[in-house]
Order: C-alpha cells, then structure tokens, then sequence
C-alpha cells in the first residue's frame, strides 16, 4: 500500500471549524443532571461546572443508540452535544423517561453554534486534561483527546455570539483529526450496532462502572466483568473511500464481515483513515480489506491511548 504522504506536505494542524453535523440537545431544570444519570453510561450526578462528560444513550440490550459530549452550562442546564443525524431520535426516546422528574429536553441546534478548536487555537487557559470544561464568557470550551499530538476542543456559544479567534480549518481536516483521536461519535449508519466497550469508550472516560444502573447497563457492566471483550475500536487506513457502515472482512473468512467502520475521513496526504469496531482476534493476524475480502487492503494504525484491561 502507498503511504499517505506527510502532514509536512498538505496543512498546518490548527485553526477553528463550525461542526454543522453537530446537534444539540438541552436539559433544563433542577433535575436535570438527576434525570441524565439514571438514562446515560456516566455519572452526571457529580458533574461539576468546570467538567464534561463523555456518555452514550443505550437500549436495554446495552447496543449504543446516540453518544454524547455533556456539559453543564448552569447548574440547571446541561447541554449534549451528538450527531446530527440521531438527534430526533435519541430526543424522542429520551422524553419518554422523563416521566415525574423536574427536567425539559429541547432540540436547542439552531439556538447554539458548535466550533471546533485545533492546536494553537485552544485556549491557554483551559485545563490539559481531557473532558474538562471552561468558560469564556459565554463560550463553554471542552476539552477533546488529542490527535496525533495536536490539541483539541469544542467552543460551544449561543448562535448569535462571534466565531473564535484563529485561522480558518477545513472540516475535512477536522474530521480527520476526530477520527484520529479514535474516539468516536455515533451516527445513524451504525445506530445500536456496538455496546460501548466495541467503541473503547471504558478507555476513554465514556463508561462509569461504579454508577447505578441506566438502560443496557447489565450487558455493558457483564461485557467488562466478566472478560469477554472480542471486538475493539481500532484505527485503520485505506488508499480508497471508507465511510460508516462499511463492513471490514478478513482475509481468513470471505463470507462474514469481522468488522465495521464507525467513522472515516480523508486523510490530508491521501487515502482515507478511519475507526474501525472488529474481532480482536482478525486485527492479531492476517490480512484486513473493505467492502469484501477481495477490496482494498486496510493497515492498521497505533491507538493513541491505552486499552482498560477487562475486569
């Protein structure tokens, strides 16, 4: 396979982006973060003001419907940031266990702008750690995992406040640094397709064992407890398109796919990376391809941060 060419050779690794394929969903009230903890896989209870959460929606099988990015704007306001494209969805399903609690979910999209923040365009001020939040006036700044080094974040403002301060990013560059964090965002093509740990989201920060319970939650707790982990997220490139829902196979096996692409972008010196969720036994050994197990041969890529060992 040709490798992509160096970053060196296409685009500086900073600058802001708008995420239109972002959305988001507001919850207000005095038991918002209350309502939250008993519907999401981490503990929103003890959100503070100066940290974000990474979470995922789940079906009473413990299969990832929507993942989120929350945060608290107020004490008795949260906002999610999620796909786009599951956020009727996931509103609608999430309104329905509302019942008696103190809480109102809105679509607040179009009342909110979401930007990315790319290398020197991140704030000096906001904390190093990952999933940790910072006001500038009336922006909520979140910090991301990094990506190949470079550091990220989200600026999220009311729609009607100014752009941040920096150069202006591609989204395809964007995309491809999201991808490359390998932490990945549910889209539609693979609603209910993974429980969290086939995404690695007990790796980074997105699964709190020690909460109470939440829809799927025995399946998510029983994936990790009792060391039956098959299938990880892992990072792959390929000299030819990928896209979500694509099915990887294995070289061993032309019938059935090992694998599935999660999230994929274009790589800014050619090809495209993407995260793929497969068997932890395909990825030991042999061969990786796209599509069918005669297509485009994929290359698996280091993760940029450790796996939880199973429990």
């Amino acid at each position: 396979m040709t490798p992509p060419l160096p970053l060196e050779a296409t685009q500086a690794l900073h600058g802001v982006v708008r995420l239109t394929r972002l959305g988001v969903i507001q919850v207000d009230g005095e038991d918002a973060a209350k309502f939250l903890h008993g519907q999401l896989t981490h503990d929103f209870a003890l959100l503070g003001l100066s940290e974000a959460r990474l979470a995922a929606f789940c079906s009473a099988k413990g299969r990832m419907q929507a993942s989120f990015v929350g945060f608290k704007r107020s004490h008795d306001q949260i906002l999610l940031i999620c796909s786009r494209d599951l956020l009727p969805s996931t509103l609608k399903r999430l309104s329905m266990f509302v019942l008696r609690a103190k809480a109102r979910l809105s679509d607040a999209s179009d009342a909110f702008a979401i930007w990315g923040l790319a290398g020197s365009a991140v704030p000096a001020a906001l904390p190093d750690a990952p999933w940790t939040q910072w006001r500038d006036n009336d922006a909520s700044v979140v910090r991301l995992y990094p990506s190949d080094g470079t550091a990220r974040a989200l600026w999220v403002v009311p729609a009607t406040a100014s752009a941040p301060t920096g150069e202006a990013l591609s989204e395809d560059l964007w995309n491809w640094l999201d991808v490359k964090s390998a932490v990945a965002t549910l889209s539609q093509p693979v609603f209910e397709a993974f429980v969290p740990q086939m995404l690695n989201y007990e790796s980074v920060g997105g699964v709190n064992f020690k909460k109470g319970c939440y829809p799927g939650q025995e399946v998510v707790a029983r994936s990790q407890f009792r060391g039956t982990l098959k299938r990880r997220a892992y990072l792959v490139h390929s000299p030819e398109p990928l896209a979500a829902g694509q099915e990887v196979f294995h070289s061993s096996d032309a019938e059935q796919p090992c694998g599935t692409v999660v999230q994929a972008a274009p790589h800014p010196g050619g090809g495209f990376d993407a995260i793929v969720s497969m068997q932890t036994s395909a990825a030991a050994d042999g061969s990786l391809h796209a599509a069918s197990a005669s297509g485009p041969a994929l290359s698996l890529l280091p993760l940029p941060y450790p796996l939880l060992d199973d429990i």
